[in-house]
């Protein structure tokens, strides 16, 4: 079996690959980069000759060959890109074995995978009032990100200020059985973020989403050393050696993997096993699409360490992009 033809499909902030084989059988992948989908795309035609002809389920070789082919590698376009051919390249696999992918990446470790839902609100009755709506669905994992919702230019010490009143009303209205995932966006800078970890310690947070940005680990190290609060992140990271610090100085509990960003199921997989060895667990991070959405919950199926997954329901138009059978 050999690779044929490779199709890009950018339809708004998605980018959708599909990897057709001279046996008939086509795999399809995702390679989104939300703003950068014409790179992306551009990238996928860069890779495409390299791919023509190559065997489909030499996936590690392939994935090698993309990475280091180049001197210029290792870059959220690059990654991306690389992350669609390698989805596809799964799931071209499976089909052509007639068997899950999470079967091909050593088997089922659990029957469901816990995901969690985003809620929004201006005030906190606002946030109140939409976390029930989710509760009465069922959902037991909520997000919360009230920085995001400030108006005019960004306060920090009103940002945190602000949070910590959200949280706090939130978990006196729920209680302390549903889980509650704070979301900064990498809004704060070390000090502050110090400050509002401290402020919701006693409210035991799932974990803090990017308190921080991700670019230097002895930011994380220091506020490791302030707070008792699990900390997350990862979305903006693109592959194992950008994890490596986090990982090994254990300066995160859970790695918000994306797999369309860092290189695909290949990558991902990989970094579960990095991050089993300190106790730490996955938390991915999740572009909107029933793709990626299939593709990261065969991931998740297939390793130990998966602690919950996110979760939006996709846009109305999606439906006319995929087709469901």
């Amino acid at each position: 079996m050999k690779i044929e033809e490779i199709k890009v499909f950018p339809v708004h902030q998605f980018v959708y690959v599909k990897i057709e084989t001279d046996e008939g059988i086509y795999g399809i992948g995702e390679a989104s980069l939300s703003g950068r989908s014409l790179a992306v795309s551009e990238a996928l035609g860069h890779i495409k000759p390299l791919l023509i002809g190559q065997d489909p389920t030499q996936i590690e070789h392939i994935w090698q060959d993309i990475f280091r082919g180049t001197f210029w590698r290792g870059g959220p376009v690059l990654q991306s890109a690389l992350a669609g051919i390698d989805i596809a390249l799964w799931d071209l696999a499976g089909k052509s074995l007639g068997v899950p992918t999470y079967r091909l990446l050593g088997g089922a470790t659990r029957q469901k995978v816990l995901v969690y839902r985003h809620v929004g609100g201006k005030t906190p009755v606002n946030l109140i009032e939409n976390a029930q709506k989710l509760l009465e669905e069922g959902w037991r994992v909520l997000r919360i990100s009230p920085i995001d919702t400030l108006t005019g230019g960004f306060n920090p010490k009103l940002a945190v200020s602000r949070g910590i009143e959200h949280f706090a009303a939130l978990r006196e209205a729920i209680g302390d059985e549903v889980e509650i995932i704070f979301e900064v966006h990498t809004r704060l800078t070390p000090i502050r973020a110090v400050e509002l970890c401290k402020g919701i310690e006693h409210l035991r947070p799932f974990f803090v989403e990017d308190p921080i940005r991700s670019e230097n680990p002895a930011s994380f190290a220091m506020l490791r050393a302030q707070t008792t609060v699990p900390i997350g992140t990862g979305e903006q990271l693109h592959h194992k050696w950008a994890y490596r610090e986090l990982i090994e100085q254990e300066l995160i509990d859970y790695l918000r993997v994306d797999i369309c960003h860092t290189g695909g199921i290949t990558e991902g997989k990989k970094l579960a096993v990095m991050a089993e060895v300190h106790y730490q667990e996955l938390a991915c991070h999740y572009t909107s699409s029933p793709v990626s959405t299939a593709a990261m919950l065969h991931l998740n199926m297939s390793i130990p360490n998966c602690a919950v997954q996110e979760y939006a329901p996709p846009s109305s138009w999606m439906n006319d992009v995929i087709q469901h059978n």
